[in-house]
């Protein structure tokens, strides 16, 4: 059996490596080493369809193991993330504690829950959704249905990475609020799961021509990443999103 048909299959899989790891840090609220795990998840999650595609050894199962491994990395981890926020911003410490050790006590009763951060897991049922949808969609070869799961992890990930690096007080107000997290939840999932047609950064040439919109795209989010740093990830995927309303008569 030759090896090169199971490289991609072996990139895919350090993608679920990484967002395992990232699932962990996200847990025990270290948002920075978990978003560093889910750079790198996604980095593997780029190349493994390249691979595939240039050693000619696409099947079935890269396709439904890819899936699998975005849903932890790009699911599973913005997911926890917003959990966390929400938590952060009522004023718990997390949505679920233990008024006894979990060794001393088994019993409901020792349990308490805050319900309302549970809604920041609404983002990987959308994902798992988005991403089923996508594997059984073959009109989404040269563009996106729906925002793609690694752009939605991002901008989720981008949130405490705000707070961390760049302690603006305006900024942090509007980043710790329920009502921002829960609305942009929903919106999250509702893009993930749209019927919007977004284009695909694949260049078929180096035309500016034919791929204005993604030249135009990844010029201005460069410059607004060099000066405003994480806080330009929402700004970059609401372009993304504006850009593709614009160029609509080219998507195909």
């Amino acid at each position: 059996m030759s090896l090169k048909r199971h490289i991609p299959n072996i990139v895919t899989l350090l993608n679920l490596f990484a967002g395992c790891i990232a699932v962990i840090f996200a847990v025990y609220g270290n948002f920075v080493v978990a978003a560093l795990f889910v750079f790198l998840g996604i980095f593997f999650d780029f190349f493994d369809g390249l691979l595939a595609r240039k050693l000619n050894v696409q099947s079935p199962l890269g396709i439904q193991l890819d899936s699998l491994a975005d849903l932890v990395t790009s699911g599973v981890v913005p997911g926890i993330i917003m959990l966390k926020l929400i938590a952060l911003s009522v004023g718990v410490n997390d949505f679920v504690t233990f008024e006894e050790s979990w060794t001393e006590t088994m019993k409901w009763t020792s349990v308490k829950v805050s319900y309302l951060p549970l809604i920041g897991l609404l983002i990987p049922l959308a994902s798992a959704y988005r991403l089923a949808k996508f594997n059984i969609d073959e009109d989404q070869q040269t563009y996106f249905k729906g925002l793609p799961v690694p752009a939605n992890t991002l901008l989720i990930l981008s949130l405490p990475l705000i707070l961390e690096y760049q302690d603006n007080d305006i900024m942090n107000s509007i980043i710790i609020n329920k009502w921002f997290l829960i609305v942009l939840t929903l919106t999250s999932c509702y893009l993930l799961n749209s019927n919007i047609k977004l284009f695909a950064l694949k260049f078929k040439d180096w035309s500016f021509k034919k791929n204005a919109t993604r030249y135009i795209f990844l010029i201005i989010s460069i410059v607004m990443l060099i000066i405003l740093q994480f806080a330009a990830i929402p700004l970059v995927v609401a372009l993304y999103i504006i850009l593709s309303f614009l160029d609509r008569k080219h998507i195909h």
